[in-house]
């Protein structure tokens, strides 16, 4: 039997504080693909490498990692110098501190991969690098050389890094001196040329950004080397990467690139990297 006291319901009723609850903000995953072919070269220099790409867990303690490297045709050991530098990175990714500066990080791993590509090769030979890290829902990048990264938001194709030949180094030049008229590489001879790259003595410059740079729902990434981005134009790499699923994406920017049918087309290696929730 349960006995109730009486007493002014009012006065004795006690009203709980309404605790307002923040919304739960959901992680971004990732759907992610590659493609690579020979072209028309006997052999393949290229190299690429994906870390914690399908392990929920991992990605969420220790973020997810990958890299295009393009080894150099013409110089010594090409095939080497890719390999070598995607193992070193994806070593020192694994190995990072993720309570410090991942963009330092990165940085400093390939100043690292480097010079293991240099010791090993003598200064003779190298490869240009494209390399980012997806980390509680920002992204790090880095590159060397002539390999593209590119970002798909809202139906804007942005190219996030720069090239490190004599065309882009004869345009800075440009522009510290006034001159802001556009410079292509066929107005300068051997304007393709790389002016930095993993393996050369005293390699100084490496473009990566700033601070991670927000992600979104949607966003796409294509890391790629130059048998991709410096043979599709902008407007076929869009296409492309407007496709439902990362494979198809994948298959288009192949179709391009045989499309193309171009006699000397270089190895063509890339990373497609969709962010979903």
């Amino acid at each position: 039997m349960a006995f109730f006291r009486p007493g002014n319901r009012e006065k004795d009723t006690k009203i709980l504080p309404i605790t307002k609850r923040e919304p739960v903000r959901r992680q971004l995953s990732y759907a992610i693909a590659n493609l690579q072919g020979i072209g028309a070269r006997s052999g393949q220099e290229d190299s690429f490498t994906v870390a914690n790409a399908f392990d929920v867990a991992r990605i969420r303690e220790e973020g997810m990692f990958f890299a295009v490297c393009d080894g150099m045709g013409g110089m010594k050991d090409g095939k080497l110098a890719s390999e070598t530098a995607v193992r070193c990175l994806r070593q020192s990714f694994l190995e990072m501190d993720r309570g410090s500066d991942m963009v330092a990080q990165l940085k400093g791993s390939v100043f690292q991969a480097s010079s293991q590509v240099e010791t090993l090769i003598g200064g003779d030979g190298g490869s240009t690098v494209v390399a980012g890290i997806l980390y509680q829902g920002g992204l790090s990048y880095a590159s060397v050389g002539d390999s593209y990264l590119y970002l798909l938001r809202d139906g804007v194709l942005l190219k996030l890094n720069v090239e490190h030949n004599l065309c882009h180094d004869r345009y800075l030049e440009a522009i510290r001196e006034g001159d802001m008229a556009p410079i292509s590489p066929s107005d300068i001879p051997e304007g393709e040329a790389l002016t930095a790259f993993l393996g050369m003595v005293g390699l100084a410059e490496v473009d990566c950004s700033v601070r991670p740079l927000p992600l979104q729902e949607g966003d796409v990434l294509l890391a790629c080397s130059d048998g991709v981005g410096g043979v599709l134009a902008p407007e076929e790499v869009l296409g492309a990467l407007q496709e439902e699923s990362v494979e198809t994406m994948c298959a288009r920017l192949e179709a391009g690139i045989v499309a193309h049918a171009r006699p000397h087309q270089d190895n063509y290696t890339a990373v497609v990297v969709k962010c979903v929730l």
